[in-house]
């Protein structure tokens, strides 16, 4: 760790990697909250030995870096504090810093088998991980899940008592040989009956020390009727959904979908048939002959598609929340699954042959019908199918609260003429000054609304503290601004409508108590960056394609019970619109289209009285009936 490295990180403050402690006379508490939540989230670097005053750190040294060196080992090494220390004896070192004593304690990402990492012995209650606020407690179901992934028995093994070849759908069965055997016909496996086959594949299994034996949760998600799947017995939570969504989205929301809506089978298999067909159907296929002369249309683009699709279905937790979605756009695909990434973003983009599969029956299954990559090369077949076109480089995120898995592939060009025309109308000449990967971040803050450090890190192998130190430059020679302080910043251009939607969620808050403020009075950004009008709702924030992808899936997630459910009771629909105002301002429109429902029902039904309740406020508190209303939920509720 350079000495460069930690001066740089506390001029810019705390974010994903760094969080800094005073601790000069002895190791703090939260010490250990912050290395479960680094443990169990991306890992990261503490500092011992940085005080903060208002928003900015300085170092203040310890008194006794030897005494807090060995608290910390005594800790780590202590069960009934930590459930397992990850540090090596170089992950932790005393370093000097204008003559004073800092501590350094890099904490590595713990492995699924290691998660869930907790503190004092109990990790119902101890179990901590990161988010966009900071650090915070993990609920019971998220420790669960940690458990679930933690153990050596595959999600997808699991016997389903009760349930039978009566609960699988026969076409299925039937098309899946078929394409088994047109990839192997001399296979031995298909000279077995349906339950051997299924057993040789992991969908019947038989325990060895009960004699209990049946189909398995791969089996009957691959190729069962979809009442069974989602039996209260079985898979209830199973969801999946394929969305076209056309570039004026705001008028139709979508073109084409496959739901399970009852008219067929509703397993994987049949989304699987079906979905890629849909993917493939507009990418432009070259002309070539394969070594037999016969036409191949098979690209390295195709097979990143089904690649990624097939990524989808095999890691999700089909037990989360929110299903298997996917989405087709003009310019984008996005994969999104329920469940947390098993390997870091970094074992996944830049360490192939590492795998790490929830579902080994499905991925085998797969595999055996020429879907989905072993040995942990799928993503490297993804990367190297979008580096063929120039396309710009995929965007992998690991969400929580719900945990969810999203990979958005943009067909756009690493440099798209339109971006580049934008940011001369901006920046003019003074774009000339600028290197090639500074440019790149201008250019994906105009195309993503945002650039972070960690998205610029797909585009480049240049050091995390170094793409700090140009995101900082580029603030200071006004070509970005900063949204949010210290943790987890991203930056975006001046006058983005990704800024002036941030400005008046902020604003509203003020204006709850303070409706008759004048502009003077409202939230501020270095350099001019918002509209600071209170009074003007820009017209993208009626359209929820306004939201960088991200924050979108994170919203359709927490909608989902409403999007497939014509009634829900009253308070669970209560709930969910709590949860969806939780961090933004939302009109009764954008309300509406996440939830599948009519906009004036909800405002009628809902929205009037849960303001009157104490639950809601309104952007425009003096101003009920305002057709531009957005709503936010009470902090303290």
């Amino acid at each position: 760790m350079l000495i460069e490295d930690i001066l740089t990180a506390i001029a810019v403050g705390e974010d994903a990697e760094w969080e800094f402690k005073s601790a000069q006379t002895d190791v703090p508490k939260n010490l250990w909250e912050s290395y479960s939540a680094m443990a169990n989230t991306n890992g990261g670097i503490i500092i011992l030995g940085v005080e903060q005053k208002d928003s900015y750190f300085s170092v203040s040294g310890l008194t006794d870096a030897a005494k807090i060196r060995k608290t910390i080992w005594d800790c780590l090494n202590n069960s009934q504090k930590n459930s397992v220390n990850l540090l090596s004896e170089s992950d932790l070192e005393i370093r000097t810093i204008d003559n004073k004593k800092v501590a350094v304690m890099r904490v590595p990402r713990a492995t699924r088998r290691q998660r869930p990492v907790f503190i004092n012995n109990n990790p119902l209650t101890g179990t901590y991980r990161r988010n966009y606020e900071g650090d915070y407690k993990c609920t019971p179901d998220e420790v669960k899940r940690m458990l679930a992934d933690n153990s050596d028995e595959p999600a997808d093994s699991r016997i389903l008592e009760d349930f039978g070849i009566a609960d699988l759908d026969d076409t299925s069965i039937k098309q899946y040989r078929q394409r088994f055997a047109s990839l192997s016909p001399d296979h031995p496996w298909l000279n077995e009956d349906n339950v051997g086959f299924l057993q040789k594949l992991g969908g019947w299994r038989k325990e060895r020390k009960s004699g209990i034996e049946g189909l398995t949760v791969a089996g009957l998600i691959m190729f069962g009727k979809m009442e069974a799947i989602r039996d209260p017995e079985a898979i209830p939570q199973f969801h999946l959904d394929y969305r076209e969504i056309p570039a004026d989205a705001y008028e139709t929301r979508w073109t084409d979908r496959l739901t399970l809506d009852g008219s067929w089978a509703g397993n994987i298999f049949q989304f699987y048939q079906r979905v890629i067909q849909k993917l493939s159907a507009d990418l432009k296929i070259p002309f070539r002959l394969d070594e037999q002369l016969s036409r191949k249309d098979d690209t390295i683009v195709h097979q990143a598609v089904r690649e990624a699709l097939v990524n989808a279905l095999i890691h999700a937790d089909y037990s989360g929340q929110g299903g298997v979605v996917i989405q087709k756009y003009p310019n984008r695909f996005v994969f999104s699954n329920p469940g947390a990434l098993l390997l870091s973003l970094e074992q996944i983009l830049f360490s192939g042959g590492i795998s790490e599969c929830r579902n080994k029956s499905l991925q085998l299954m797969f595999q055996m019908i020429g879907g989905g990559e072993k040995a942990g090369s799928g993503m490297d077949k993804i990367l190297k199918g979008w580096e063929s076109q120039n396309w710009r480089s995929p965007l992998i995120r690991d969400q929580n609260q719900p945990d969810r898995v999203l990979v958005i592939l943009p067909m756009l060009t690493m440099l798209p003429e339109q971006s580049l025309h934008y940011l001369n109308q901006q920046f003019g000449d003074e774009l000339n000054n600028l290197n090639s990967i500074e440019i790149q971040a201008l250019v994906t803050a105009h195309l993503e609304g945002e650039v972070t450090n960690v998205r610029l890190q797909n585009f480049s192998y240049t050091h995390s503290s170094d793409l700090t130190k140009m995101l900082q430059n580029l603030v200071r020679k006004k070509f970005l601004c900063p949204r949010g302080q210290g943790r987890w910043t991203r930056y975006t251009l001046p006058n983005s409508p990704h800024n002036q939607i941030d400005s008046l969620y902020k604003q509203g808050d003020s204006l709850h108590n303070q409706s008759d403020q004048s502009s003077e009075g409202a939230v501020s950004q270095p350099f001019d960056c918002i509209d600071n009008s209170p009074h003007s709702l820009p017209d993208s924030l009626h359209s929820l394609n306004a939201l960088p992808a991200v924050k979108l899936e994170s919203l359709n997630a927490i909608a989902y019970p409403a999007q497939n459910s014509d009634r829900l009771p009253p308070e669970q629909t209560r709930q969910i619109i709590l949860q969806l105002c939780q961090k933004y301002y939302l009109t009764a429109q954008m309300l509406g289209e996440l939830m599948n429902r009519n906009s004036d029902g909800i405002r009628d039904r809902f929205l009037s009285s849960m303001v009157e309740e104490g639950l809601l406020q309104r952007l425009y508190p003096d101003k009920p009936n305002r057709p531009d209303q957005a709503y936010k939920s009470v902090s303290n509720v």
